[in-house]
């Protein structure tokens, strides 16, 4: 009877450990998820305001038409802009879709963001990932129960310049990053297509936005094929942008489908809409 009591004790207390060790490690994961969120937000307030929407004329016909389409009652101050996701993501190297909900800060003048999801593995057992950049570096990280990492990349010029296009490519959400004068400027291309170029510190990416009848940005694709081999997806080489509204007297789209691209071939990993979406004002 003794020996039984004391292992049963000391099961129970290895159990109590173990739960006291994800505790403490969804508390590290948390903290430092929401520190990266902070960071984006403080160096949001740094950047120069927007100029006014004047001056569009020297920049390729559909761009004007999108910038005018967007800013319907001119350019408001905004810092930076916050949003919830909710939709469907497929994880590197699977074919399957989870339910997956997401958050992400970024700055509407300089290229900083911070990008937090939280998809099912299995029931009961969940993932924890996150994405950010400022300043010119990247962090990348995926956890298991917001504890055993799966994922750990670190800033190198080539992830930092994919998480620059990251920046540009989610930018149709704060439009204000592709107004002449910032990081972005535009080429033409033909009267329906232009492309972005964002520049930053010394590194340059780009994407090839074509655009609507009523001047809306429909999708941005890369032009150079996409790593498959690698264990996240990075920024995607394709989004397509739909069910454009009113928010704050800016138009943005709602519904969203972000993709690999390879060999002539688009595949979706993250699908979805925003379901709350918010600009901020500097005070």
């Amino acid at each position: 009877m003794k020996i039984r009591r004391i292992l049963a004790l000391a099961c129970a207390a290895t159990l109590g450990l173990g739960a006291l060790a994800l505790g403490i490690a969804y508390h590290q994961t948390e903290s430092g998820i929401s520190a990266h969120h902070d960071r984006v937000r403080a160096d949001s307030l740094t950047a120069k305001a927007p100029p006014p929407l004047e001056g569009l004329e020297a920049l390729p016909t559909p761009v004007q038409r999108y910038l005018r389409y967007a800013f319907p009652q001119g350019v408001p101050a905004a810092t930076h802009v916050e949003m919830q996701m909710q939709g469907n993501f497929r994880r590197p190297g699977t074919e399957s879709f989870a339910p997956t909900s997401a958050s992400q800060t970024a700055a509407t003048r300089t290229p900083a963001m911070a990008f937090d999801a939280t998809t099912p593995i299995v029931p009961g057992i969940w993932a924890r990932a996150y994405d950010a950049y400022a300043n010119g570096q990247m962090e990348m990280k995926a956890r298991i129960l917001s504890a055993i990492t799966v994922v750990d990349e670190h800033s190198s010029p080539e992830l930092n310049r994919i998480s620059l296009r990251r920046w540009l490519l989610e930018s149709p959400t704060y439009p204000q990053a592709l107004l002449p004068g910032g990081v972005v400027r535009w080429e033409p291309v033909d009267d329906r297509t232009a492309r972005a170029v964002a520049t930053d510190r010394g590194m340059t990416t780009s994407l090839l936005a074509r655009f609507g009848d009523d001047g809306r940005l429909a999708s941005f694709q890369a032009e150079e094929d996409g790593d498959l081999t690698t264990p996240y997806h990075g920024s995607g080489e394709h989004v397509a942008r739909s069910d454009y509204r009113l928010v704050q007297g800016i138009r943005v789209p709602m519904g969203f489908t972000i993709s690999r691209m390879a060999k002539g071939r688009i595949m979706p990993f993250w699908e979805g809409r925003i379901t709350s979406i918010r600009f901020a004002l500097p005070s």
